[in-house]
């Protein structure tokens, strides 16, 4: 507590330099920098650390704890961020944070203040951008390292200098607030962070709760993957994955207030070779109140294979998972349960409306099943669509099996088709494939057509959680059968605005769901949307119109036509891996490499994975180790269609089971739902390992691929990779600060802060930057 206290009196004699008045977004007072700097080690923990004295041991980060709280639309940062000392003496640092505009510091301190030999109290001062960059150039000579330039267009928190004992480790924590931008009902906070894969070791935790006045619709973040952990109607607390927690780039969080029902705003991104650019629309839908009136009510069809595989631990876990569903419905929704081996029983001949009585029959049933015979998927399925539901209740279906169709018609076409042609209730399909013995494209088709989703339940996880989370989620829903219709000028339906969206049929959206449209635009002032549905199963209250004005559509939004493009390489390898059904390998229809029709959808894949730096384990090839030269698959669309081409004949259609085919389905069902960027292109190898690929990164809009130890713009390889550059740029100089500062200017300084030679387009020109000669760093620091 004393630290605190003479902290505290120390922070309150530089808050003058941390509240300038501000003019357009840059501070009126001009701060005099000091571009001296007493301590040997500085630290941007949204970068890395930068030694600017040769001979001095580096301080490393060990990890950054970020936590922000968001009231309205001000938001509290706070950066908790751990260093080490490896060396056997004491090394003094300092600290550099890029903050956004009219960021306002509140705190600085770090462990063990005024306590080290009586040195001055911890003080920050706030510098405006431009002499922020003044300060980031100085660092960039010095060091010989280009990375802080990423940051040219940001404030900058420079703090005093604080000691890192020998061998110790010292925590520092900066506190800064800034008002958030807002577009109508969204309101966004970024937290600067770097883009660059190299530096993107150090692992962040990140934290925010939000609250408001106003209810929140929905909150989302398209640059990492969220847990939500509680959400009510003012307040809600998201956390960054763990899966997400080394992934590059700024970390990005938007919220949606309520505004008379559902609520819906865009994101856009121009783009002049699509005729006006990529849109991303996120809409919201209000929670239900207990006091809103009764909710959709639910008839769920349990379909439970018995076959001989499932003996043992897994009918266990699949009959308590049953059995959870039947506890968890409320009374008067209604049920059914389906088993089936060899032959397709029933618990009873219609769905039948719960009560204590039937609750205890059902239990009794369900415990009575054993395990024995073969897979007779066909006919349970048709028994599950075909039975009449409930009136007035949204008819779903809970499929689980582990093993391939056996009995019956096997066919993995006549399954996909006949069920669909019997689905005359558009009963939902949820399924779940057991373990590795199943037709994963077929599971995944099932429930795509259906308005479900298909689960994949792995080796060592327990089916009875599965099923159960799964069927917890499925309360609702809050809205059904949506459908999103585009309007003209004059408000009549029109198929001329937009093109490519997806998804191109909107799934139910249960409790916690938020819908996420990607597609392109054409060059106008607006777009209009109509979404039907219904709300809470009022189907009368579904219906809404929003208007959107594209003057907001920036280049910044460079995550849209990324997530688009991912989504869209999604739905053309599912097209060609569904074509796959039972089709022989000699069949030419089959095959991408003799198939005139695979082989475009094949190209595309190729294109877009060139454009956007999205790979996936078919075009994996693109991408080369360091100091591999480039072959004929990396510099000709032609040769790198057809290695692609026998990836995808190998995998996507020859393989459909096994943990070869179920990867895939795993791969495939999160491109094809993606909501936020995967920087590190990571996905699920054959033999079921998470990887990631290192020699490709997307920097702003563009995309870099390593090649010959040169970072080169995707846009130079497609057209002219061997392509003499129109000018050349040395590292350090004049015309290389002034390439930094147009960058910055354009929203593309990532681009300039890469280590190495980086060849680019600018403006239209081939520029060859050279770098600064620092070698690659693989420890993030």
């Amino acid at each position: 507590m004393r630290m605190v206290a003479r902290f505290a009196a120390g922070l309150f004699s530089c808050l003058p330099l941390c509240s300038m008045a501000q003019t357009h977004g840059q501070p009126t007072v001009n701060v005099d920098i000091d571009i001296h700097f007493p301590a040997a080690n500085i630290v941007v923990p949204q970068q890395c650390s930068f030694v600017v004295r040769p001979g001095v041991d580096r301080v490393s980060i060990q990890g950054v704890d970020a936590t922000v709280d968001i009231v309205e639309q001000v938001a509290t940062t706070t950066l908790k961020i751990t260093l080490a000392n490896p060396g056997q003496r004491q090394l003094e640092a300092e600290l550099l944070v890029p903050v956004p505009a009219q960021a306002t510091v509140r705190s600085f301190h770090f462990d063990g203040a005024g306590d080290w030999g009586g040195g001055p109290e911890p003080s920050v001062r706030l510098l405006p951008r431009d002499e922020a960059r003044r300060l980031y150039e100085s660092i960039v000579r010095r060091a010989q390292d280009p990375a802080l330039l990423e940051f040219a267009n940001y404030n900058l928190v420079r703090s005093s200098v604080f000691p890192v004992g020998p061998g110790a480790t010292q925590v520092v924590t900066l506190t800064y607030e800034n008002i958030l931008d807002a577009d109508g009902s969204r309101v966004d906070y970024i937290l600067p962070r770097t883009e660059s894969l190299e530096l993107s070791t150090v692992r962040w935790t990140i934290a925010a709760h939000v609250r408001t006045r106003r209810p929140i619709s929905t909150i989302y973040s398209p640059s990492h993957e969220l847990a939500t952990r509680t959400r009510a109607d003012h307040e809600a607390s998201v956390e960054v994955t763990a899966q997400s927690a080394t992934q590059p780039g700024s970390f990005r969080l938007s919220y949606l207030l309520e505004d008379r029902g559902v609520t819906a705003t865009l994101m856009a991104y121009p783009d002049a070779e699509v005729g006006g650019g990529y849109f991303l629309l996120l809409a919201g839908i209000p929670q239900k109140n207990d006091n809103d009136g009764p909710k959709q009510q639910r008839e769920v069809m349990v379909v439970i294979d018995r076959s001989g595989s499932m003996k043992g631990e897994k009918i266990e876990q699949a009959r308590s998972a049953a059995i959870a569903i039947v506890d968890g419905l409320e009374l008067g929704e209604a049920f059914n349960i389906i088993d089936y081996s060899d032959s397709v029983a029933m618990f009873a001949d219609k769905p039948l409306v719960k009560d204590a009585r039937i609750s205890a029959d059902a239990r009794a049933y369900l415990r009575a099943l054993k395990a024995d015979g073969g897979t007779n998927i066909h006919e349970a399925l048709g028994m599950a669509v075909r039975m009449k539901p409930s009136e007035g209740m949204l008819p779903l279906v809970l499929f689980l099996t582990d093993g391939l169709p056996t009995v019956g018609n096997t066919s993995e076409v006549a399954i996909r088709e006949d069920t669909s042609r019997a689905n005359a209730f558009k009963r939902r399909i949820f399924t779940f494939g057991v373990g590795y013995d199943v037709n994963a494209p077929l599971l995944d088709r099932l429930a795509e057509s259906a308005r479900g989703t298909s689960i994949n339940v792995l080796p060592n996880d327990n089916v009875e959680t599965a099923v159960s989370q799964t069927f917890r989620r499925l309360r609702g829903p809050v809205l059904s059968e949506p459908n999103l219709t585009m309007l003209d000028a004059g408000g009549s339906p029109t198929t001329r605005a937009v093109r490519e969206m997806i998804p191109p049929a909107l799934p139910d959206l249960f409790e916690g769901d938020q819908l996420v449209i990607l597609g392109q635009y054409k060059d106008a002032d607006e777009l209009r949307f109509r979404l039907d549905g219904g709300v809470h199963g009022d189907r009368t209250s579904g219906a809404c119109e929003f208007r959107f004005k594209l003057d907001s559509a920036t280049t910044r939004n460079a995550f849209v036509p990324r997530l688009w493009a991912s989504r869209r390489i999604a739905m053309l390898v599912d097209e060609i891996r569904q074509r796959g059904a039972e089709a022989p390998s000699s069949d030419p229809h089959a095959n991408p490499q003799t198939d005139p029709r695979t082989r475009e959808l094949v190209e595309e894949i190729v294109r877009l994975s060139t454009r956007f730096g999205i790979l996936t384990e078919y075009t994996a090839f693109l991408a080369t180790e360091p100091g591999v030269k480039p072959d004929e698959r990396h510099l000709s669309l032609r040769a790198a269609a057809d290695e692609a081409c026998k990836n995808l004949q190998e995998r996507a259609v020859g393989v459909r089971s096994g943990a070869a085919g179920v990867n895939q389905s795993l791969n495939v069902k999160a491109q094809a739902a993606q909501a936020c960027t995967n920087g590190k292109n990571e996905y699920w190898n054959a033999e079921m390992k998470r990887v990631s690929i290192s020699t490709v990164q997307q920097i702003a809009d563009q995309t870099l691929f390593l090649r010959d130890n040169r970072w080169v713009d995707c846009r130079i390889s497609e057209k002219d990779p061997a392509a003499a550059p129109d000018r050349v740029v040395e590292f350090g100089s004049p015309e290389y600060f002034a390439l930094a500062k147009t960058l910055a200017d354009q929203g593309r300084p990532g681009i300039i802060a890469v280590r190495g030679e980086v060849y680019v387009l600018v403006d239209g020109k081939r520029v060859l930057i050279k770098g600064s000669g620092a070698a690659p760093r693989t420890d993030g620091q």
